[in-house]
């Protein structure tokens, strides 16, 4: 026996761990967003700091107040 069919065994034998896949953290990150600007619909994640959304609102030449109505500092 070669170290082939070893290997195929092996996989073969754990086969109750091959349907679990990745440990993704993308559904989460969506979940956790919602900060979302009144302009322009984009949404935020929850941990966004007031400098980077005045920079968000920046660009449609707005206040923070004013995109995110909201967001407490």
């Amino acid at each position: 026996m070669g170290n082939g069919a070893k290997a195929q065994q092996r996989r073969e034998r754990g086969g109750k761990d091959a349907g679990k896949g990745g440990k993704s953290q993308l559904k989460v990150n969506e979940a956790s967003k919602s900060i979302v600007c009144g302009t322009c619909r984009q949404s935020f994640m929850t941990t966004a700091r007031a400098p980077a959304l005045t920079a968000h609102a920046e660009k449609h030449s707005k206040a923070l107040a004013d995109c995110f109505p909201d967001f407490k500092v």
